[in-house]
């Protein structure tokens, strides 16, 4: 199943695909929903991002060939940040190339997000009824800033970068997912899921001992080696089998 947020008639919705119409859902993606029998054209729809976070938990260096790249030594638990809400923006939305930065560059990542609140899960702990589904990632940096500033916290929480959707898979299995990562059409990334060094069960296990999960926030899993810089006009497309297609543009604002 794949479900979408978007914006219809001037209100927000939720709704499942099936072929090219989305479905509205009554009741709560979260918890219990039914499919209605309206059927509304995907291509009348504004998408919008797929959920709402509370917040945004980023795993840094989870791909050992990324980690190599950066210089980084493979790390012994994850290393995670924290990206804001008021980053996220959703699918075909505009990404700010902000003033301060001087090199802006694209991490395609899969993330999953929180279906219902977790805290404290220990090892034997089943993790799946605390997952609601997977999406496509932009773990949008300003190299130069990160380098800089010697932490992420500036260079990952600008407005617009973290860009999610189209929308959320429930029914992928996480282990070894194909992820590709184009620029103008360029091929930037190909990298797959099974070659995370601590997979979605292990993170939320962790992640979940540092800080309460709750319903729609969503983690990232970090991403494989190739990332690079964006310019301004750049299209960047983030695409995951069994997920879909991430779209977003880039662009300077001028002020």
């Amino acid at each position: 199943m794949k479900i979408y947020r978007f914006k219809h008639k001037n209100k927000m919705v939720y709704g499942v695909l099936k072929e090219e119409s989305l479905f509205p859902v009554e009741g709560s993606v979260f918890r219990s929903f039914k499919i209605k029998k309206e059927k509304i054209p995907i291509s009348d729809v504004i998408l919008l991002p797929p959920v709402k976070p509370s917040k945004i938990v980023a795993v840094g260096a989870n791909y050992r060939n990324h980690a190599v790249e950066m210089g980084r030594r493979l790390p012994e638990e994850p290393l995670i940040f924290l990206k804001p809400p008021s980053a996220v923006v959703g699918p075909n939305d505009i990404i700010v190339y902000p003033k301060m930065a001087k090199r802006v560059d694209y991490e395609g990542e899969m993330a999953f997000v929180i279906r219902k609140k977790a805290r404290l899960l220990q090892k034997n702990d089943s993790v799946e009824g605390y997952i609601l589904g997977y999406t496509c990632f932009n773990d949008v940096t300003a190299r130069d800033l990160q380098e800089k500033d010697g932490q992420f916290t500036r260079s990952k929480s600008f407005d617009t970068f973290a860009a999610v959707g189209p929308c959320i898979a429930t029914d992928v299995d996480p282990s070894g997912l194909r992820l590709k990562t184009f620029v103008n059409g360029k091929l930037r990334q190909s990298g797959s899921t099974r070659n995370l060094i601590f997979p979605v069960p292990f993170l939320i296990r962790f992640i979940s001992n540092v800080m309460t999960l709750n319903p729609g926030d969503i983690i990232t899993t970090g991403t494989p080696a190739g990332v690079g810089p964006l310019m301004p006009g750049d299209r960047v497309d983030i695409q995951i089998e069994g997920i879909g297609t991430l779209s977003n543009t880039v662009m300077k604002i001028k002020s």
